[in-house]
């Protein structure tokens, strides 16, 4: 099956939003500092990331599940942090 136009916006906007979260995921491996940090933000980030995965496996939308699974992946390991350090 070729790729067309619309998967490839798909998988270069999942990458650019995906990549913004190694920055702060990495800051908080080195540092262990996440005072500062919403879990608010990360708790509903992770619900809606969960469901953008849900919504691309009903769409059949490697790009969407991919993107969604590998930020979800991000997003609890700052939670988490958060939890544990914050």
């Amino acid at each position: 099956m070729p790729i067309n136009f619309t998967e490839i916006i798909g998988i270069v906007a999942g990458t650019a939003t995906t990549a913004s979260f190694i920055p702060q995921a990495y800051r908080v491996y080195k540092t262990r500092k996440t005072a500062d940090l919403s879990a608010g933000m990360f708790i509903l980030l992770s619900t809606g990331l969960c469901l953008w995965i849900i919504y691309g496996i009903y769409l059949l939308s490697f790009p969407i599940i991919l993107a969604n699974g590998i930020t979800l992946i991000l997003a609890l390991y700052i939670l988490i942090m958060k939890i544990r350090y914050g």
